[in-house]
């Protein structure tokens, strides 16, 4: 009968229960923090404390694991999942893994329960030394969860009271964490202060200048072009937090908002005007109207210390100044005499021709805009394929991780490496990405606004006036008073090279034939137009296009 049966096994489910006993172990030692493993505070008595019991049941010890400091609040541990990968893996098939007390193995509560349980399922058992109990019976693994559900009802109780002191410390001002981006930690006098770096610095100018009207994007091309390089997201994060305008912000706070005794970065009214706050107050901080009559505040700079001038009214003429407020900077001018130097300046950019011009001009600012973007279309190329490989990369790992191919610390290293990679190609790939959407359309635009910048200046309100004298002249303008005179540190290369062109085209018409081209020129037959600048280009584009209906309601 048994024969006949037989016949059947391979039909049969189930595996076969093994009833050879292993004496294989692990040992898992752990402690919460630094200080702690610098002293090797109970580490050395954990290891031996399991060392002996090992020994005393006769198991043998096939690895030690921890030994250093990890926090047991959640599972994802270096150790501790070397640990696992090693004990589900290892050829010599083990049994336990000894630990000196279930807190030292985990204090997650239910998760701590299910990685016990998934071991039990490969017969691995979790075993502490200071509380025995046979977790391989019901009874037993009801024990154990017990015990686990006490370490994290204990890790709760510890955090409370953490929080409580936390909470008491930030509603007298003191922040408790590290501090945001452009703060050093400074010791005085035994006490902990947050005071502004370099970087602090630059943020604050970040401020100004998205109170001045700035776009975001703007604000994080200005601080890359004075060596800080964020991305978006951090610029949007730190306008918004509230911490570099002295006040402190906390969830533990439960909604509170409490004066910080940290330095601060910015005023609470300019950051209130960047958040746009200011505007829906009736009462508090109250900050003065733009005025139409000095549009060149927060434009004009002083030449010797680089602020921006003030503007001003006197008293006994009751006419408007422009001063700087640097002490001992004695730069200060009256404001219509300003204004006409500037429309000067800006009519030498103000193109005056004929139709025949501006289908020239039209003709080479497009041949050398195709010229100039023709090597970067090829490298975007080679960018994608690079991204694409990357992506490749990636996905496979993921693939060998969850084939258990290789384990969590190889897979985790490698997939930081791979997304490191990812991110600094994706970066490259997004600064040569950016296209004119309609490049005939956009130069008619910029030609057609080039030829009514003194008009559009002259018509214009504090906003458009702004909006205009930052499209042309990026850096804004340094007034020297010794010299009286104003200097550009940069031009948008749109404009300056379209006046270049036509200053060249007339001396051509007048029989000036010193300089002899043609149109379309080469960008290495014309040196004045081997600079344009392909985001400048972009940031008249945006500009004329979110401000087209005002441009046309002036006219």
């Amino acid at each position: 009968m048994n024969r006949a049966l037989s016949l059947f096994d391979s039909f049969a489910k189930g595996k076969k229960t093994e009833h050879t006993l292993r004496n294989n172990c692990v040992i898992y030692t752990r402690v919460s923090t630094k200080e702690q493993a610098d002293n090797n505070m109970s580490l050395g008595t954990q290891r031996k404390t399991c060392e002996q019991h090992a020994n005393k049941v006769g198991l043998q010890i096939n690895g030690y694991f921890g030994g250093t400091y990890e926090s047991a609040k959640t599972d994802e541990r270096r150790e501790f999942n070397k640990m696992l990968a090693f004990v589900k893996k290892s050829k010599e098939r083990i049994a336990y893994i000894i630990v000196y007390s279930v807190d030292r193995f985990s204090r997650s509560g239910a998760n701590a329960m299910y990685i016990a349980a998934q071991l039990k399922k490969q017969g691995i058992i979790v075993y502490s030394v200071t509380q025995p109990t046979d977790a391989s019976t019901a009874s037993g693994t009801l024990q154990q969860n017990i015990q686990f559900i006490f370490s994290e009802y204990d890790n709760q109780l510890r955090r409370e009271k953490c929080m409580d002191g936390v909470k008491e410390k930030l509603l007298i001002g003191i922040w408790c964490a590290p501090p945001p981006l452009g703060y050093d930690i400074v010791k005085r006098e035994g006490r902990k202060e947050f005071v502004i770096n370099k970087k602090g610095k630059l943020i604050g100018k970040g401020f100004l200048w998205k109170a001045e009207g700035i776009s975001n994007e703007g604000v994080r091309l200005r601080l890359a072009d004075h060596g800080l390089k964020l991305s978006n997201q951090r610029v949007s994060d730190f306008l918004r937090n509230p911490f570099y305008c002295g006040l402190i912000v906390h969830n533990a706070l439960e909604g509170k908002v409490v004066e910080g005794i940290q330095e601060k970065v910015v005023s609470k009214e300019v950051f209130l005007k960047v958040n746009g706050i200011l505007s829906n107050r009736h009462q508090g901080y109250n900050l003065k109207p733009e005025n139409d009559i000095v549009p060149l505040k927060r434009f004009l700079k002083c030449d010797n210390c680089g602020n921006y001038l003030r503007a001003y009214k006197a008293y006994k003429n009751q006419e408007y100044y422009y001063k700087c407020n640097t002490p001992g900077c004695k730069c200060n001018k009256r404001a219509d005499s300003l204004h006409e130097a500037f429309k000067e300046l800006l009519a030498g950019y103000t193109l005056d021709v004929n139709e025949d011009y501006r289908q020239l001009l039209k003709i080479q600012t497009i041949a050398t805009y195709n010229q100039l973007t023709e090597e970067s279309r090829e490298q975007e190329k080679e960018v994608e394929l690079q991204l694409a490989e990357i992506d490749k990369k990636i996905r496979r790992l993921r693939d060998r991780h969850a084939t258990e191919e290789i384990d969590r610390e190889m897979y985790e290293e490698y997939k930081a490496k791979f997304q490191e990679e990812r991110v600094a190609i994706a970066e490259k790939l997004a600064q040569g990405g950016n296209r004119v959407s309609n490049l005939e359309k956009c130069v008619d635009e910029i030609i057609n606004y080039a030829s009514k910048l003194t008009t559009t200046w002259s018509l214009g309100g504090y906003a458009e006036k702004q909006k205009l004298q930052f499209s042309i002249f990026p850096e804004g303008i340094l007034y020297n008073r010794k010299n009286d005179e104003c200097r550009t540190p940069r031009v948008n290369e749109v404009f300056r090279q379209m006046a270049d062109l036509v200053q060249v085209l007339g001396e051509k018409e007048n029989g000036n034939n010193t300089f002899y081209c043609t149109v379309p020129a080469k960008v290495d037959c014309m040196p004045s137009l081997s600079n344009i600048l392909v985001s400048d280009i972009l940031a008249v584009e945006t500009f004329i296009d979110r401000y087209k209906e005002q441009i046309k309601a002036l006219y």
